[in-house]
């Protein structure tokens, strides 16, 4: 039969005190009898399905109890531990587990998808390496505010492989964030072994690459709660004080499959046998009864309390009744409620009583289209001293094209932030920023570039309140369309890549006016809005803006001509070809500037197009797939009678 190198387990108390053994023991328990429990209900078919983490418990609680509790941890599957170690009541973990109301995603989910903002733990996704961008945010939180508090964040071998590894721990040494993360090295990923995934031996040996010193990149028996314990709550003290990145490579092993459905056979005939001696629990509850610090009567009540409270918590989640459908509820999700306690400029619209020109009909400067975006940026920075602005070359040079001129010299390294080119990291660094409670403009060099971040996007800022209540308060600038000579991959107009998704606000400015109170709303709203501008407009129109703060409303198109024969339905750049093209007409033909995308203004489309009788839908780039033919299906369905 195969050897297998497992790890001898010696453990020792290392100078705790028998008290904090006794809390080490009763923390590792209550997971494992968890776990058992989880599995008889999975036979039953009372819950769907389960990710085990039997034989890693000492990592998740040993890290769990070594934070500090007002500082944020980052799980994943098999760390049930964080969560038990955080006292979140098991009631509440249960409805999860069965998808019911009470649970922290309101049925969205039966998995470890999901965070709690009361537990100081944010959840993950599916795609596992984008939670380490989100932790570099709430690192960066803390070092700007000099809150003096370390971030864990949790990642498997497999996970090492990912991109959005790379850029996490790069952003993080680059800018010295105090951040542990902790790799879960259980020598699989799924049935893949390591040797088929990375040539180094160990993941501390990636530390180098990144500049991360020797000294903080730490091999952990991970199987040993007590090393575990005291190197996580070492290395966090550390941190706090010289804040920087640390790895932290616990070796340990998954006893059972990724999840339950896919089983252990790829493992070898002998593995699961040879780890076993190294089971976390086992071995420890041998040292606790070998020292004396439990007796075996103790330890018996110690397990009928812990399935007590099992059973207690999990006859308060069978009582709840399955989940109703709420259309409804569900769309009041996507979204965080106004904070009104947090400044906000005035809602108003300057374009309302101006003509065909965009000029602003309450006076003002004027000043080009990309001056009305600076000025809105300025305005946010001035408005919100939590506001953080992220994107390459947006320091000292003032970006590719100079709309963060000057802000860097204003507002200083720490709130005007050249990064580099990771776009899914730093959009994940946004997020962490807001999970921390502070806000984020990130920008795109281009809009093309977003296809890098496309994941942070979609699957975390976009469903992240809808999931589990968690708000994102990020501002992402998006440098879109053709017409300057900029080739494929700088001139794309990608807005339609967001449309289709649910929890995203999109703003597209035809005017300078437009653009200044639109940015305001963006950056005021507390909600992930990506903002279009278009690059042939930044130094070719100009038009009056009013030089105070001033919000425009999202969801509110404008009828920039008014047409009783015909309308134009556009946004944009094609604001302006509709402009060019109904001037001189022999025929009233009006022009309706959507403004937003998400929300769209569906009442003004609608009776614009009733009016009229004759509608043309105007956008650039791709006619399949394009925004426009969205428009004419909903008009042909609700106006076709007209």
């Amino acid at each position: 039969m195969e050897t297998f190198d497992v790890p001898a387990l010696k453990i020792q108390d290392r100078g705790l005190s028998k008290d904090e053994l006794t809390e080490l023991l009763d923390a590792l328990l209550l997971p494992r009898l968890i776990e058992e429990k989880m599995l008889s209900l999975l036979r039953q078919g009372r819950i769907s399905k389960w990710f085990s983490g039997m034989g890693q418990e000492a990592i998740s609680v040993g890290s769990a109890l070594a934070m500090n509790r007002d500082e944020f941890i980052l799980p994943m599957h098999r760390n049930l531990g964080i969560f038990t170690g955080r006292d979140v009541p098991l009631e509440k973990l249960f409805t999860q587990f069965q998808g019911k109301q009470s649970g922290f995603t309101q049925g969205h989910d039966r998995s470890f998808h999901f965070g709690s903002k009361e537990h100081k733990i944010v959840g993950m996704i599916s795609h596992l390496g984008p939670q380490l961008g989100i932790a570099d945010g709430i690192a960066l939180a803390s070092k700007l505010e000099n809150s003096k508090h370390a971030t864990l964040v949790f990642t498997g071998d497999g996970a090492t492989s990912e991109g959005d590894f790379h850029e996490a721990v790069n952003v993080a040494a680059v800018w010295q964030l105090p951040v542990i993360i902790a790799i879960e090295n259980n020598k699989w990923g799924l049935s893949t072994p390591s040797s088929k995934q990375f040539r180094c031996e160990h993941m501390v040996d990636k530390a180098i690459g990144y500049g991360i010193p020797a000294e903080d990149a730490i091999r952990v028996q991970g199987n040993d709660i007590v090393e575990v314990y005291q190197t996580v709550r070492r290395c966090a003290d550390s941190i706090r004080k010289n804040p920087r990145p640390i790895i932290l490579e616990f070796e340990t092993f998954r006893m059972r499959g990724h999840e339950e459905a896919s089983g252990t056979k790829y493992y070898p005939e002998g593995m699961i046998d040879a780890w076993s001696e190294a089971d976390p629990v086992n071995a420890f509850v041998a040292f606790m009864l070998a020292e004396g610090h439990v007796s075996q009567e103790g330890l018996d009540a110690k397990k009928s309390k812990i399935k007590r409270q099992i059973l207690d918590a999990l006859a308060i989640a069978d009582a709840e009744p399955d989940v109703v459908a709420d259309l409804d509820h569900e769309l009041g999700r996507l979204f965080a409620n106004e904070d009104l306690a947090a400044p906000r400029a005035a809602e108003a619209d300057p374009l309302s009583d101006s003509g065909g020109n965009g000029d602003s009909g309450s006076g003002g400067e004027e000043i080009r289209f990309i001056d009305a975006i600076s000025a809105g940026l300025e305005s946010g920075m001035k408005r919100h001293e939590n506001l953080v602005l992220m994107g390459q070359d947006i320091g000292a040079y003032g970006g590719v094209f100079k709309v963060t001129d000057g802000m860097q010299e204003r507002y200083g390294e720490g709130r005007v932030r050249d990064t580099p080119l990771c776009e899914s990291a730093i959009l994940g660094a946004g997020l962490g920023l807001s999970v921390a409670g502070m806000k984020a403009m990130v920008e795109m060099q281009f809009s093309d570039f977003v296809t890098c971040g496309f994941n942070q996007i979609i699957n975390n800022l976009a469903k992240l309140h809808w999931r589990w209540g968690q708000n994102v308060d990020v501002v992402v600038r998006m440098p879109t369309g053709g017409g300057t000579a900029a080739g494929p991959f700088h001139s794309q107009s990608n807005e339609a890549w967001f449309f289709h998704t649910p929890g995203l606000q999109l703003a597209y400015p035809a005017f300078p006016a437009d653009a200044k109170g639109l940015l305001t709303t963006a950056l005021d709203s507390g909600n992930p809005t990506l903002f279009f501008e278009h690059k042939a407009l930044y130094r070719s129109l100009s038009g009056l803006v009013p030089a105070e703060d001033y919000a425009l409303p999202f969801g509110v198109a404008r009828e920039v001509i008014s047409g009783s024969d015909a309308v134009i339905i556009t946004y944009g750049m094609g604001v302006h070809w509709a402009l060019k093209a109904v001037a001189g007409l022999d025929a009233s033909v009006g022009v309706l500037d959507l403004r937003t995308l998400a929300p769209l203004d569906w009442e003004k489309v609608f009776e614009v197009s009733r009016r009229a009788g004759k509608v043309l839908v105007l956008h650039e780039d791709c006619m399949t797939g394009g925004i426009g033919g969205e428009l004419v299906a909903r008009i042909q369905a609700a106006c076709w009678h007209s």
